[in-house]
């Protein structure tokens, strides 16, 4: 997921949601149109493997992700 040109003041968080840490600017990322921020690079890294696979699994299962509520349920 490209992360040039993301600006902290962008993101929807303020504290990384793996940590609970404040947001650092070197660690932001781009999640369905909305910048997520991390307080390192390495928790943005491991959200970016977390979403790759889950996005894989729906996929794998016949599931699109946009399709799908917060509760896991079919639009």
């Amino acid at each position: 997921m490209p992360t040039s040109g993301l600006k902290i003041e962008d993101a929807v968080n303020t504290v990384c949601p793996w940590s609970g840490k404040p947001i650092s600017a070197d660690s932001l990322t781009r999640y369905r149109g909305a910048v997520v921020g991390f307080c390192n690079p390495g928790c943005r890294d491991k959200f970016e493997r977390a979403v790759t696979a889950f996005d894989a699994a729906l996929s794998d299962a016949g599931l699109d992700a946009d399709l799908l509520d917060g509760d896991g349920k079919t639009l």
